[in-house]
């Protein structure tokens, strides 16, 4: 069990507590794994505080080291050098989540200010705006999408303005359908099928931006798994989660919005990992030794805790 003393939110935070079970399943044993796991919720002062952290590993492991990536995600390296015919993997976390105040969206910078700044950044740090500027690995261009998403974005409009009604179009225009695409998927392929999960959603979204000359980053993280009475169930609960932030200025800086459920990030958004994509973020990576095919399930729970 890690827990950290760490800053004491707002008394209005959401305190919850989290468990993710991921378990492969192989046709014939494994000989070897030597994974990397982003699984761990990440600190942001004033927005979000993890106050423990465990992780269970069936085999257990003959080697474990733990350590952060460039953007600060925390990661942990794991080796099973036994034969085994599954691999358990289960993480429980008690996370402090505080909501930030949007800014008025009209009031924000015009997108044709937003993009020249983000142009004119020397700043080079995980935070930086240049990190979510260009293609990545799992998000290249796309002239189709940055066509599509271009009708929402003026160039003397307020981009959170703009960005508000890209999200809710993707949300309007796609349908969320667990099974339609591959983790593997390109942002082009969802965009033409018009289907598919949050994750695809996200990168859609992120194409767009990019395609623009706007900053967009990948966010993977969980959801609440069961709403405020009277609200409905948000789509993506059951499973880790994906959204957006797009950098609207130096003052106003990243921003989270969820194109799956059309609403900005907020307290019912818990953050695991941030990135350029899903390449940057994806919660178990690795190599395994084997001849055989696999089966893999994942459950998450996200419960709030009565203070």
């Amino acid at each position: 069990m890690r827990g950290t003393p760490g800053p004491v939110l707002k008394d209005e935070a959401m305190l919850y507590d989290i468990r993710q079970t991921t378990t492969y399943s192989y046709q014939v044993p494994v000989r070897v794994v030597r994974q990397v796991l982003r699984m761990t919720p990440a600190d942001r002062p004033g927005h979000q505080h993890v106050i423990a952290h465990m992780l269970d590993i069936d085999p257990e492991p003959a080697e474990l080291e733990r350590g952060t990536d460039f953007f600060g995600n925390g990661l942990t390296w794991l080796t099973v050098d036994q034969p085994h015919d599954y691999l358990s993997i289960t993480t429980r976390s008690r996370v402090e989540v505080a909501s930030t105040p949007l800014p008025d969206p009209a009031a924000t910078l015009f997108v044709d200010e937003v993009r020249a700044m983000a142009m004119e950044q020397h700043d080079l740090g995980p935070g930086a705006a240049v990190h979510g500027l260009f293609p990545s690995r799992a998000v290249p261009l796309d002239p189709e999408i940055t066509e599509w998403a271009g009708t929402s974005f003026r160039g003397d409009r307020p981009v959170l303005e703009a960005g508000l009604e890209l999200m809710q179009r993707i949300k309007a225009d796609f349908v969320y359908q667990p099974g339609a695409t591959r983790v593997t998927t390109s942002p082009h392929e969802a965009f033409v099928a018009k289907k598919g999960v949050c994750q695809d959603f996200a990168q859609v979204m992120i194409c767009g931006l990019r395609g623009l000359g706007l900053p967009a980053r990948y966010v993977s993280g969980y959801l609440r798994t069961i709403p405020p009475e009277g609200q409905p169930r948000l789509e993506g609960a059951d499973a880790t989660h994906a959204w957006v932030e797009i950098w609207c200025g130096p003052v106003a800086g990243w921003i989270g919005l969820d194109p799956t459920n059309a609403i900005p990030a907020c307290d019912d958004h818990i953050i695991l990992a941030v990135g350029r994509d899903y390449a940057d973020v994806a919660p178990v990576d690795g190599v395994i030794v084997t001849s055989g095919d696999h089966l893999l399930s994942v459950g998450v729970d996200v419960v709030p805790v009565v203070r």
